[in-house]
């Protein structure tokens, strides 16, 4: 067909996002988050513990940690291209970070089906669990990806 655009693959939609909700994601820019892969329901992204993200106890700011868990969480569940959301989500705290510490939080899409999903972060410093969070996300319509590039097929439905 002329002038449409076939859906792109998977792994292609999941980088699009990714590239798409960087460009204004001011908040994991600001915090140094790195992304360091993203795939289907995936995205694994890096953080550095800096001088301002120490409590009291001179480790990581618990805040500081779900930051970067609700980002790859975030990034996970936009992947398929459609604006998803938080409608929940716990942290449980291991171990403390460091800092100086780099820390690594895999997300994994548990479960997706219709609007809802679950995803599991793990989140490890030099090969340590430090926490881990799990959240559950909600489609709330429509895809966030430009206009010539409709979302893969199959996922967000009603």
């Amino acid at each position: 067909m002329t002038g449409t655009r076939q859906p792109l693959d998977p792994q292609a939609t999941a980088e699009l996002a990714a590239k798409t909700l960087w460009a204004t994601d001011r908040a994991a820019q600001g915090l140094g988050i790195e992304i360091l892969s993203v795939g289907p329901g995936t995205a694994t992204l890096a953080m550095t513990v800096g001088e301002d993200m120490v409590n009291g106890h001179d480790t990581a700011h618990g805040g500081f940690i779900f930051a970067l868990a609700d980002t790859a969480f975030a990034y996970a569940c936009n992947s398929h291209g459609n604006v998803t959301v938080a409608a929940q989500c716990a942290i449980t705290f291991i171990r403390p970070g460091k800092r100086g510490g780099r820390l690594i939080a895999e997300a994994q899409e548990i479960s997706h089906a219709g609007r809802s999903g679950i995803y599991d972060v793990r989140i490890s410093a030099a090969g340590q669990v430090i926490a881990e969070f799990r959240g559950h996300s909600r489609t709330i319509g429509g895809s966030f990806l430009p206009t010539d590039h409709p979302p893969e097929t199959g996922r967000g439905g009603a």
